[in-house]
């Protein structure tokens, strides 16, 4: 049988991606992954075979993985950002110990947080959440839950998914919850195709974010009540006495 790697590629661009998530993807036989991320790497890999479809095909792309690694394949199931932050690696997994297949490596990637907290400046230097306002496989009203949550603890957030096609309003709609219980000039960010081409990012206020244009490309940064805009850049500072 052949092995399979679960390997975050980070933002996109191959000079953020791990020294560990390279050699992955030079040793392996296929590159599996959402067509989106396929694209990002495939000129990059020219002696490989790709599988590829699209979105909702996630059950079956790991199936098809499983089914790689049992013909002998060796196989890279590729993800963007960190492939445990809402990655393949958890279904993978599942999947594989459904088929009796336990040869699996997950290899980190650098996640949006981080990469896109980097470009804002530092904006999750102490207690952070990361939630997502994808509700294709998380019920509003537990997104809504989680928001408030981290309201109540303080916690600076990264947001995930924050908008789409077809669901447009989430952000306004996470914005108007949160801005129930904290304050309208809340510090905040967002960053658009983070390590790509056409990368910017913006910092504004709670009360301005909520009319903002999200898609997917985009994460969304909430500071926490410590939090402030220094020189254009977001900081939450630590507890040091500077």
């Amino acid at each position: 049988m052949g092995t399979i790697f679960v390997v975050g590629i980070g933002p996109g661009d191959e000079k953020m991606m791990t020294a560990q998530a390279k050699e992955a993807l030079e040793e392996c036989d296929i590159i599996a992954g959402y067509k989106t991320y396929i694209a990002l790497v495939r000129g990059n890999y020219p002696d490989k075979e790709f599988y590829e479809n699209g979105m909702r095909g996630e059950i079956e792309r790991c199936e098809k993985c499983v089914e790689f690694a049992k013909a002998g394949k060796n196989v890279a199931l590729i993800c963007s950002g960190d492939a445990g932050v809402y990655g393949m690696a958890s279904p993978l997994l599942e999947i594989a110990e459904r088929e009796g297949f336990t040869d699996v490596t997950v290899i980190p990637g650098v996640t949006a947080a981080l990469s896109g907290g980097a470009v804002l400046g530092a904006p999750l230097s102490t207690d952070f959440c990361v939630i997502s306002l994808s509700d294709l496989l998380t019920p509003w009203e537990v997104i809504e839950k989680r928001l408030l949550g981290a309201v109540k603890g303080d916690f600076c957030m990264a947001i995930y998914n924050p908008a789409s096609k077809g669901r447009a309003d989430h952000l306004r709609k996470a914005c108007s919850i949160l801005l129930g219980e904290l304050d309208g000039d809340t510090p905040c960010g967002y960053v658009r195709n983070i390590g790509r081409e056409g990368c910017e990012k913006k910092v504004c206020t709670l009360s301005q974010l909520a009319d903002e244009q999200a898609d997917m490309f985009v994460t969304v940064f909430i500071g926490n009540s410590q939090t402030k805009i220094i020189n254009g850049k977001m900081i939450t500072p630590r507890g040091y006495e500077v």
